[in-house]
């Protein structure tokens, strides 16, 4: 009954499993496993097929086990922003291989700079965006897809400035402009040549994250 508490589950406890909500029956799956007190949890993707809300929901009891219960949470989840929000120190799995380690922030470093994104009101000057975009200091090669220019720099905020100056310069409409800082998705990306997206099973791409 405590644990029903500490998990929102008032007023479930005489209750038909198969009357609850699914947010509600992977909050039950929790106090399942709580009810002895362990020091470390397992929770395999405890969020697959919930909607918005109700993940939201269980990453606060999520985050609540480390910070008031004190336990150690391994999880893991093919949501990158879960990993991001919950995880002191993450894994990327990729083939069943470990292919990375560190904390979210370490993670993101391996990824160099900020993603500036150019959509051009006219596809036509895409190869004068492109031209300009590969000449800012310390750009990577830029990429193409569609009306959408894309070039990583150190700093977009301090690039971008200079950039549609240029682009004004040489009378290059945008339709709209961003800049991106680094994800795991990102760090995903670079470290196995596709989206975390893209991958089919969890066989192909995986994180594994620990509080």
């Amino acid at each position: 009954e405590e644990l029903f508490a500490r998990l929102d589950l008032e007023g479930v406890w005489t209750r038909k499993v198969e009357s609850l909500s699914g947010g509600q029956r992977r909050r039950l799956d929790i106090a399942k496993g709580l009810v002895h007190q362990p020091p470390l949890v397992f929770l395999d993707e405890p969020t697959t097929g919930l909607d918005p809300q109700s993940r939201a929901n269980l990453w606060v009891h999520v985050s609540d086990l480390r910070d008031k219960a004190g336990v150690t949470v391994f999880l893991t989840t093919h949501y990158l922003e879960e990993a991001d929000v919950l995880c002191d120190r993450i894994l990327v799995i990729d083939h069943g291989k470990i292919v990375a380690v560190g904390t979210p922030d370490e993670l993101k470093r391996r990824v160099s700079g900020d993603a500036v994104l150019l959509r051009l009101a006219d596809p036509a000057h895409v190869p004068a965006a492109t031209r300009l975009a590969a000449a800012l200091p310390e750009a990577d090669e830029p990429g193409v897809d569609g009306d959408v220019v894309h070039v990583r720099v150190p700093n977009g905020a301090s690039a971008l400035p200079g950039l549609l100056r240029e682009l004004d310069r040489a009378g290059v409409p945008l339709a709209a402009v961003e800049v991106r800082r680094p994800t795991l998705d990102d760090v995903f990306l670079s470290l196995t040549g596709r989206s975390l997206r893209d991958a089919e099973t969890p066989a192909e791409g995986e994180l594994v994250g620990a509080q």
